[in-house]
């Protein structure tokens, strides 16, 4: 009987290394594919500032190559939220073989939930938070002041709400997966609710731009996540 020469921990390394791959080749396809629409990408995803901003602002850019490398940056990000769902599947294909047969069964609800619920966070952050906070933002300008944001900084100001939000929404994941495996039970989860209030707040101060909508707009979806992953977590027997 013969067996393999490579130690398991090199085993483990090649089969991470083998995965990291995929996942890069994934980003850089979907980058690929997004690249010549990068332009048009910025144009739409700009549009909820563009909407309220007074008659005769525009954006502007300040670097000279900005107008260049921020569309590409913004593809770049696309392709990044794009192939979300393959990174994910990646990782769970190397816990999977440490499992039982009769708990991969809820690999594809979890899978499927998770990215459900990172593209819902997404949309949620483009659909009713950007409008609420520019809006907001634009109406208690100082008078005289000309409102013209620089492309630059609202690349960076919607990639930290757009992750925040994709993460955040994935709370009820984490609780439910938490539950199952043990690590803790719906009943101290319940015990801790006034805790958990207070750390989606302060998250929420974290993961957010320093403005108190957005802040807000992140900590009381989260809650209603946590609760949601509290109420999935008893239809479940936690794993043994």
């Amino acid at each position: 009987m013969t067996t393999s020469s490579t130690p398991p921990l090199i085993e483990h390394l090649i089969e991470i290394r083998q995965r990291l791959i995929r996942s890069v080749l994934a980003v850089l396809i979907c980058f690929i594919g997004l690249a010549y629409f990068a332009n048009d990408i910025y144009t739409q995803v700009s549009q909820p500032l563009l909407d309220v901003m007074p008659s005769g602002a525009s954006m502007i850019a300040t670097d000279v190559a900005a107008p260049f490398f921020t569309p590409f940056k913004m593809a770049f990000m696309f392709a990044l939220m794009l192939a979300f769902p393959i990174i994910l599947h990646q990782m769970w294909g190397f816990i999977a073989p440490g499992l039982y047969s009769h708990e991969k069964k809820l690999a594809g609800p979890i899978l499927f939930s998770s990215v459900f619920l990172f593209y819902g966070g997404i949309a949620f952050a483009y659909f009713v938070v950007f409008p609420i906070v520019f809006s907001f933002f634009t109406s208690v300008a100082p008078e005289g002041i000309t409102i013209a944001t620089d492309i630059s900084s609202y690349l960076d100001f919607i990639l930290k709400l757009f992750f925040a939000f994709g993460l955040a929404f994935e709370v009820p994941i984490v609780v439910f997966v938490s539950c199952w495996a043990g690590v803790t039970t719906v009943e101290t989860l319940k015990n801790k609710r006034p805790l958990v209030i207070v750390g989606a707040f302060v998250l929420g101060m974290l993961l957010t731009p320093p403005d108190v909508i957005s802040q807000t707009l992140l900590a009381i979806p989260m809650w209603l996540l946590f609760e949601l992953g509290l109420f999935l977590a008893t239809l479940v027997k936690p794993r043994k």
